[in-house]
């Protein structure tokens, strides 16, 4: 699949289901339309890796979207990761919150990197966005 320009750098840094879910969805939106995208996952927001299911607030929100319809975490990361979202585990997160690499889900490919790796990884013409 060729990717086109544009896409998203997105840099979830909050813990709760919400923020978590909204990121997955954004960038699973813009690798279908095939536009590339970034997950940084710093601080809090590192706990979507954990699990299944992931160490998030507000958990029960998860039940009621699929429910409702609504795409549900465990299918919005699968689509990420068959789809090709890049993701990036904060290495300056995982030291401050003592959270140990191997406690990080195994079917989700990632690299532990910096802010500079995410900045490097934001393309011209990409936006950057924060949740």
């Amino acid at each position: 699949m060729k990717i086109s320009e544009g896409g998203l750098s997105i840099i979830l840094r909050a813990g709760d289901y919400e923020s978590a879910h909204y990121a997955l969805a954004l960038a699973a939106a813009a690798l279908a339309v095939n536009k590339p995208a970034v997950l940084f996952l710093t601080m809090a927001g590192i706990r979507a890796l954990t699990g299944p299911p992931p160490a998030l607030g507000n958990w029960d929100r998860d039940a009621q979207n699929r429910d409702r319809g609504v795409g549900d975490f465990e299918t919005l990361l699968s689509a990420c990761v068959e789809l090709g979202c890049r993701f990036i585990v904060c290495e300056m997160g995982l030291r401050s919150l003592d959270i140990d690499r191997t406690s990080l889900r195994t079917d989700v490919p990632f690299t532990i990197a910096g802010i500079v790796t995410l900045l490097e990884e934001t393309k011209p013409g990409m936006h950057l966005v924060t949740l």
